[in-house]
């Protein structure tokens, strides 16, 4: 039985481009298996006729690109290969693993000049690197659309609890949710970083599959994101590839260190690495001095910590026993391999706009025998905020007070399995909603 679709907040982002009067080709990017297809197949519902263009499966559709010929001829030929009309406003066109045919991503912005009234999106595994040998492909004349695994509020959607969902978006510290709720809340979240929110784990579940099952379909994408590492690059060896994937893993939420994490020089290393970030695989956390914003003006590159894409498949490739989070009520047991670290940074990226990829930062303290650390900075209107995640309730939050103190930002957040409450100039956001941080008013 096919699985049904669940909701996903990038659906809305979709419905309200394809009924935008003058829209461009819109490029769906993410990971591989985080649901960019079926995001688009079920928009398809919304339409007439739709016609899927798959360029993996079909590499001789790709001729037709290659040709020269206008946007109008493509489609005209297209319909006639598929048998299905290519109608402005009734048909939904859809080029699937597009990093198959170069050519073809060229034509998108050609289809904006010369056919914008027909609906075109395009989406691909690895697009990442084929997007790097057309860099100004499209500037201007086609749209990004940025998705992630599901966030802790599309799990909680999935599983038919939106009135909690509504209820933790109106608490505030100022107006704490009560008890037995939160509590409800942090067991939710517990059952949310041991699957982790890729779509055909989260799906399984919502089926009612064993926990057993789940992390069959995890090992199973676990091989397949590895098998793809041939296909990165050829001049970097897969073995070189997974040495450094295997590094990250195991230092998860630490400072990358680059000496030891391969069998190689540093520059192998950095490529080898590159590219797992490039495929979504692997998300930077970049060092800023935080004087000013954008944050991102005072970087220093080198140094970085590194979040694995999913909180479910890390800790499947750790081999953590994760029952202890289950049977143990102390949620400090939630941090081995620093998962509450790993799911706030994750969630954070998928709180920001869908249309613009988000950088993600962190400040540590550079003084000699100083070694305070805030483990993530968000930028609020003027302000930087700082963030200090905790998976228990104990913490002196000194480092966010000399943050405080040294940066003259507004108030700090602290994400830990607290309730929501307030110390002075301290918010106390709860881990399962830190992706309302962007809406906490001051």
């Amino acid at each position: 039985m096919e699985n049904e679709y669940l909701y996903r907040k990038i659906d809305d982002q979709l419905l309200a481009w394809s009924k935008e009067s003058k829209r461009k080709p819109l490029l769906v990017r993410g990971a591989r298996q985080v649901g960019k297809s079926s995001a688009i197949k079920n928009l398809a519902q919304h339409f007439e006729y739709f016609v899927e263009v798959n360029f993996d499966q079909q590499k001789e559709v790709c001729t037709l690109f290659e040709k020269g010929i206008s946007p109008q001829e493509i489609c005209e030929n297209l319909s006639l290969i598929y048998n299905i009309p290519i109608i402005p406003g009734k048909t939904l066109l859809f080029f699937d693993e597009i990093q198959a045919c170069i050519a073809a991503i060229s034509s998108l912005r050609y289809f904006y000049e010369k056919y914008p009234e027909r609906h075109l999106v395009a989406a691909g595994s690895l697009l990442e690197f084929a997007l790097e040998e057309l860099p100004s492909f499209g500037v201007g004349r086609v749209r990004s659309l940025f998705v992630y695994p599901f966030s802790f509020e599309e799990f909680l959607i999935a599983n038919k609890e939106t009135m909690l969902w509504g209820a933790i978006q109106k608490a505030t510290p100022q107006k704490a949710l009560l008890e037995p709720i939160h509590k409800k809340a942090l067991l939710l979240l517990k059952k949310f970083l041991i699957l982790g929110g890729m779509p055909e784990v989260i799906a399984s579940y919502v089926q009612g599959k064993s926990m057993l099952d789940c992390l069959r379909i995890m090992d199973d994408l676990i091989i397949s994101y590895k098998d793809d590492f041939s296909k990165y690059k050829k001049r970097v060896p897969e073995s070189r590839i997974t040495e450094v994937f295997d590094s990250v893993m195991q230092n998860a939420g630490k400072p990358f260190v680059y000496a030891g994490a391969a069998n190689a020089n540093y520059k192998q290393i950095k490529e080898a690495l590159d590219l797992l970030i490039k495929a979504g695989l692997v998300i930077p956390v970049t060092h800023s001095a935080a004087n000013g914003i954008p944050i991102g003006a005072e970087i220093n590159p080198k140094k970085r910590k590194m979040l694995p894409l999913d909180t479910g498949l890390f800790q499947r490739i750790l081999g953590l026993d994760m029952s202890e989070i289950f049977l143990s009520d102390d949620f400090e047991v939630v941090n081995k391999g620093a998962i509450a670290e790993i799911y706030a940074g994750l969630e954070l990226q998928k709180a920001t706009s869908c249309y613009h990829k988000d950088d993600l930062y962190f400040w540590k303290r550079e003084e000699r025998g100083s070694n305070a650390e805030v483990d993530y900075l968000i930028q609020k209107n003027e302000d930087i905020i700082p963030i200090e995640i905790k998976s228990g309730k104990r913490g002196s939050m000194q480092s966010l007070h000399l943050f405080l103190k040294e940066k003259q930002s507004p108030y700090g957040i602290r994400s830990s399995s607290e309730n929501f409450c307030a110390y002075e100039n301290i918010k106390v956001i709860p881990l399962y909603a830190i992706g309302n941080i962007y809406h906490v008013n001051k």
